[in-house]
């Protein structure tokens, strides 16, 4: 089935839409919906329930991809970013497909966004290892080797000269320490430089927000691999999402 629909969960907002998951297009407008304050699990799944419904022409058959800012092990979720620490541990693709009442794909949303740009972005076509980094409050990240997901890749909290580097290179750090392009850029080429060594990637993709703003650093990287801005922006979770229900 090529109509899927993908739901980007977000610590201040969440997003859905209707996809067609051959081709990564809209199907329908993208709803946002206020994330709950608090970021309780059950509000949550009541925002979920009612973006579904605004979506309309969703029926039983049509898959629901769920994206979520957490490392999620067999549909549990180990961690929480920006949400409620009751996420923890908590089985949550069980307590989507309950209320949903139907079995779903639910997934790091770092990794939808990777799958997103594999399928129909900035890393279309590759052959090898393409890993996407997402630098925003962290360091987020999505390795896709030849089309397949490697899932739960924490790669940002790499240890540089003793210290979690995405305390030290995320965009975040730039704001908070006032950093020129130009400073940020040398502590992003230690860190590039280390996933080079690890792993030698086809290609890096560069998502989040400052990506917008691509012109301003990554030509300032000395890498040997291709390091290349998003472009899905702020649909590349929910076209990941969608992208692998309709796999699943």
């Amino acid at each position: 089935m090529t109509t899927a629909v993908g739901i980007d969960i977000g610590g201040t907002g969440i997003k859905g839409a209707i996809v067609d998951a051959k081709t990564g297009e809209l199907r329908t407008s993208r709803i946002k919906i206020p994330t709950p304050a608090g970021g309780e699990p059950d509000a949550i799944v009541a925002t979920v329930l009612d973006l579904v419904s605004q979506l309309g022409g969703v029926d039983k058959k049509t898959p629901i991809g769920v994206c979520f800012p957490a490392a999620i092990v067999n549909g549990t979720t180990m961690s929480a970013a920006n949400v409620s620490k009751a996420w923890i541990g908590l089985d949550a693709e069980k307590l989507f497909e309950k209320s949903l009442k139907r079995d779903i794909k639910f997934i790091n949303d770092a990794d939808a966004a990777g799958v997103a740009e594999v399928r129909y972005g900035a890393a279309k076509g590759t052959k090898g290892l393409a890993i996407l980094t997402t630098l925003g409050t962290g360091i987020g990240t999505a390795l896709i080797h030849r089309g397949n997901l490697i899932p739960n890749a924490e790669l940002g909290h790499l240890e540089i000269d003793g210290i979690d580097w995405e305390t030290r290179a995320a965009f975040s750090a730039k704001e908070r320490e006032e950093l020129s392009w130009a400073d940020w850029s040398e502590r992003l080429q230690k860190y590039y430089e280390r996933l080079e060594a690890y792993l030698y990637p086809e290609l890096f993709i560069v998502g989040g927000g400052v990506s917008k703003h691509a012109e301003k650093f990554l030509p300032l990287l000395r890498l040997r691999t291709p390091i290349v801005p998003a472009v899905l922006r702020n649909n590349a979770g929910i076209l990941g999402a969608a992208a692998l229900a309709s796999d699943h």
